[in-house]
C-alpha cells in the first residue's frame, strides 16, 4: 500500500461544497477515506458527495453551519451514526464578507467572520478530539488558515485576525491534544482562485500585486492544496504536529 493513504479513516471536511474544501474532500475519497462532505447548503454538499460516490468513493452529505455550536455537534453525531468514528477533521469553512478598511467594518460582518472562521473550527475540533480520546484512537485535525494571518493584510484586516488566531489555536491544541494521540496542524494558502478570494482574483491591480511578489508568479488553484491536506491527514505525517504548512507559490519567502 502507498505511504500516503487514508484507508479505514473517516474524515469530516467542512466548507466542502466548492473550492479548496471540495478539492480536499475528493482527494481524501480517492485516497480511501470515508468522507463527510459538509457546508451550509444541502444542494452544494449533495453535488460533491454525488461526485465522490459516482467515482467509486464513499461519502455522505451533511448540511451544517459551523458558526452554530449545535450544528457542529449535529454534524459530528451524523458522522458517528453513519461510520461509528471520526479520525480526521479539515476545518475549511470560511468567509470574508467585508473587503475594506478596518475602521468601517460593521458589527455583523465582524461577528460573522469570527463565528465561521474561528469558532466553528474550535468547536468542531474539540468535540471530535473528545470522541477520539474516548475510544483511545489516533486522529488528525487540519485547519485551513491563510497567509493573511501571517502578515499585514490591508482591506482584509478582520479576516486576517481570524486566521492569525487559527494558527495560534493550532499550536495550542497541538500541545494539549498531542499526548492523547491527536495531531493538529495548519495549512496557510496564498492567493487561490476561489469565490472567497474573488475580490482580489478579479481585480487586475490586486492580482498583479500578489503574483508579482510570488516566486511562481501566478495564483494557485484549489487542487494544489489537496496534497498538503492528504499528507497531514495520513500516517505519513505521524510525527508532525503544531505545524503551519504554507502553500503560497513562494509569496511569503521574502
Amino acid at each position: 500500500m502507498a505511504l500516503i493513504h487514508l484507508q479505514d479513516k473517516v474524515a469530516i471536511v467542512s466548507g466542502a461544497s466548492r473550492g479548496i474544501g471540495e478539492a480536499i474532500a475528493v482527494a481524501f475519497a480517492e485516497a480511501g477515506a470515508k468522507v463527510v462532505v459538509s457546508s451550509r447548503k444541502q444542494e452544494g454538499v449533495d453535488k460533491v458527495a454525488g461526485r465522490i460516490t459516482q467515482g467509486g468513493g464513499k461519502a455522505i452529505a451533511v448540511a451544517a453551519h459551523v458558526g452554530h455550536v449545535d450544528q457542529c455537534q449535529a454534524l459530528l453525531d451524523r458522522a458517528i451514526s453513519e461510520w461509528q468514528q471520526v479520525d480526521v477533521v479539515v476545518n475549511c469553512a470560511g468567509t470574508n464578507p467585508y473587503f475594506g478598511p478596518m475602521l468601517t467594518i460593521d458589527e455583523g460582518a465582524y461577528q460573522k467572520t469570527f463565528d465561521i472562521n474561528l469558532r466553528g473550527a474550535f468547536e468542531l475540533s474539540r468535540r471530535v478530539t473528545q470522541t477520539i480520546i474516548d475510544r483511545k484512537g489516533q486522529g488528525s485535525i487540519i485547519n485551513i488558515a491563510s497567509v493573511a494571518g501571517m502578515r499585514a493584510s490591508p482591506l482584509q484586516g478582520v479576516y486576517g485576525m481570524t486566521k492569525a488566531a487559527m494558527i495560534a489555536m493550532t499550536r495550542s491544541m497541538a500541545m494539549e491534544f498531542g499526548s492523547s494521540g491527536v495531531r493538529v496542524n495548519c495549512i496557510s494558502p496564498g492567493l487561490i482562485d476561489t469565490r472567497l478570494a474573488a475580490a482580489i482574483v478579479q481585480s487586475d491591480t490586486a492580482r498583479e500585486m500578489v503574483t508579482s511578489r510570488a516566486a511562481l508568479g501566478r495564483i494557485g488553484v484549489p487542487e494544489e492544496l489537496a496534497g498538503a491536506a492528504l499528507f497531514l491527514a495520513s500516517d505519513a505525517s505521524s510525527y508532525v504536529t503544531g505545524h503551519n504548512l504554507v502553500v503560497d507559490g513562494g509569496l511569503t519567502i521574502v
